[in-house]
């Protein structure tokens, strides 16, 4: 039984910020210096990022106009975990809401009502009854859906959520998993002049998205990815190198110099795990979705597996374009992926990559599948089938 996941849809909040904008906020913030505030900036020009997005309009505003921080010299008093929660709590759902909303458009025919399965997934945030129910409620979901939430995993875990909706798709054919991760991860900034918190602050964005799990692949023609194979790995050096602590004034990254080599030592070994029991070889592998943890990461990436620039074009473009979203970036990633898939493609792998405290080292490989090349069920009956009416035929084998 294979699990196929699609209709992969992202939103963002409406506050675009240029690097160089929140850098300005970032220096006035932390009360720097001439030399300080040059050094600052070239980090963040340095970054691969040209914008992030945020629910909070006070990254690209001067002290005085703020929302949320103080309008005070030092940001003073600053704000607490429970004012941060606040904000979470408010626009949480409906970033959710709109993620889930495009994932709709790219499969008109799905009912809502036919979900069995509902995982959410969020490192920056928590609450009971928390985001979970209230997505329940919003969208008229059954009220026996299952529920289950993956909370302050970090960066990987979406693929955490995406093992949850593969072993349920697994063990009921007639299982329909939505996977939801919403990631404010703005919210946490850290007035903090230690450098593991300058490259935090210079690298997170606000992102969500929600996709589509299930026992076949998608109707109406849209290219599905086939879930293959899932391997996690720890790399025990780093584990103060990568973390993620609950303080008095939000939600603490630690992100030091060290992890870019930590991976590198790692991924190699990771891959060869994950295909050792596979018909797959590294050298099969032209597709890649890598989660852009930093761009150093990326390139050390390319580096341990020999990989080209334009081999990790899709985790470049969403690092430049949104920056790390936690574990909502590997979504984006994949959904670029598809976006680009063609019928050529049918059948090819897809490798991918996601990383996070522990040192956490997840891996994943996808193979595209696009109804064209005959993998499909019938469109009709596929149509049938996301209503929840009976099917009466059956999967097309590719030859």
């Amino acid at each position: 039984m294979t699990s196929y996941l699609g209709a992969i849809g992202t939103a963002n909040p409406p506050h675009c910020l240029g690097q160089q904008q929140i850098a300005d906020f970032m220096a006035q913030a932390l009360e720097f210096g001439a030399d300080d505030t040059r050094r600052l900036r070239a980090l963040y020009r340095v970054s691969g990022i040209g914008h992030r997005y945020s629910v909070l309009p006070d990254y690209g505003r001067a002290n005085g106009d703020y929302t949320f921080f103080p309008n005070t010299p030092g940001l003073e008093p600053f704000p607490s975990v429970g004012q941060r929660m606040a904000v979470y709590r408010r626009e949480a759902l409906p970033l959710a809401l709109a993620a889930v909303a495009d994932c709709r458009r790219q499969v008109p025919s799905l009912d809502l009502a036919t979900v069995t399965h509902l995982v959410t997934v969020s490192c920056t945030g928590m609450y009971a009854p928390g985001l979970d129910i209230e997505l329940v409620q919003a969208l008229g979901l059954p009220a026996s859906v299952q529920r289950t939430c993956v909370n302050f995993m970090g960066c990987y875990a979406a693929v955490n959520a995406l093992k949850l909706a593969d072993a349920a798709c697994r063990a009921n054919p007639a299982a329909r998993v939505l996977v939801v991760s919403v990631e404010l991860c703005t919210l946490h900034f850290q007035k903090s002049a230690e450098d593991d918190h300058l490259v935090s602050n210079a690298l997170f964005g606000d992102g969500a998205a929600a996709c589509l799990v299930q026992g076949r692949p998608l109707p109406d023609g849209a290219p599905s990815l086939a879930l293959t194979a899932f391997h996690c790995g720890l790399e025990p050096d780093g584990h103060a190198d990568m973390a993620w602590h609950i303080n008095d004034f939000g939600f603490e990254m630690t992100l030091s110099s060290y992890v870019p080599k930590l991976i590198q030592r790692g991924i190699g070994r990771l891959t060869e795990q994950l295909l050792e029991h596979l018909p797959v070889r590294r050298a099969d592998i032209h597709h890649f979705a890598i989660h852009p943890g930093g761009r150093k990461i990326l390139e050390t990436i390319e580096q341990a597996l020999d990989l080209s620039h334009d081999d990790n074009r899709y985790a470049y473009r969403v690092l430049r374009d949104y920056g790390n979203m936690s574990s909502a970036t590997v979504l984006f990633v994949l959904r670029d992926v598809l976006a680009a898939a063609t019928p050529a493609d049918h059948g090819a792998p897809v490798l991918s990559f996601a990383f996070g405290p522990g040192l956490t080292l997840e891996a994943m490989l996808l193979e595209i599948s696009v109804d064209n090349q005959g993998l499909m069920v019938n469109q009709e009956e596929a149509v049938h089938s996301m209503k929840g009416e009976p099917v009466t035929g059956a999967f097309v084998a590719a030859e």
